[in-house]
C-alpha cells in the first residue's frame, strides 16, 4: 500500500536522480523543467504549493510497509470555480516496484484527494502515446480518453504526440 505524503527540499536528491536523460524529463513534466534538473528548479516547482488553497499539490509517493520513497506525483491547476484538477509529473521512480501495482494505488490515491478531499468534479491529464503501461494504469483507474494531440513535443528529431484523458466525479463514484 502507498501513502502521499507532500514533497519537499528532502525529497530533492531522490527526485534529481530518478530523472536521468533529457528525454525522460520531458516525458515526466513536459516543458516545465530543463535538463539537468536541479534544486533551484525544484524550488521554484514548490513556491507556493501544498499551502491551503494552493492550485498545486506536490507529493512523494511512500510505501506504508517500509516509508521507503518509490515515486512522486501532483495535482495541478486546481480550479475551485470549474472544480477541476490535473494529474501531474507522475513517476514510479524506484524501479525494483514497477509492474507491482504501485502506479494504480499512487492514482487512486491521487483520486481521492481531488474527489473526495478537493471536491473535484473533472480531473484530466496528460500521457506520451507511446506510454502503454502508464495509459493502461489510467484506463483501469477509470480515465477515458478524449483526444490525441499530435506532435505536441519535439525531442530530438521526432515529435511526441500526447493523450488527453479524463474522470468525473460520478465515474469515479461507480468505479
Amino acid at each position: 500500500m502507498v501513502e502521499l505524503r507532500y514533497f519537499d527540499h528532502a525529497d530533492f536528491k531522490q527526485l534529481i536522480n530518478w530523472v536521468d536523460s533529457p528525454q525522460f524529463l520531458i516525458q515526466w513534466a513536459g516543458p516545465g523543467f530543463t535538463y539537468p534538473l536541479d534544486e533551484k528548479q525544484l524550488e521554484r516547482y514548490l513556491d507556493n504549493a501544498n499551502e491551503k488553497g494552493a492550485t498545486l499539490y506536490i507529493y512523494k509517493v511512500v510505501l506504508a510497509e517500509t516509508g521507503k520513497v518509490v515515486g512522486h506525483i501532483s495535482l495541478d491547476k486546481i480550479d475551485r470555480v470549474n472544480r477541476s484538477a490535473r494529474v501531474c509529473r507522475v513517476l514510479v521512480g524506484d524501479k525494483t516496484v514497477r509492474g507491482r501495482g504501485v502506479g494504480q494505488q499512487m492514482m487512486d490515491a491521487i483520486l481521492k484527494i481531488a474527489f473526495r478531499d478537493l471536491d473535484m468534479h473533472r480531473v484530466s491529464l496528460g500521457v506520451f502515446d507511446f506510454n502503454y503501461a502508464a495509459i493502461a494504469c489510467y484506463e483501469k483507474a477509470g480515465f477515458q480518453k478524449e483526444g490525441l494531440k499530435r506532435d505536441v513535443a519535439k525531442v530530438g528529431d521526432a515529435y511526441w504526440s500526447l493523450w488527453e484523458m479524463s474522470i468525473l466525479e460520478q465515474e469515479w463514484k461507480a468505479n
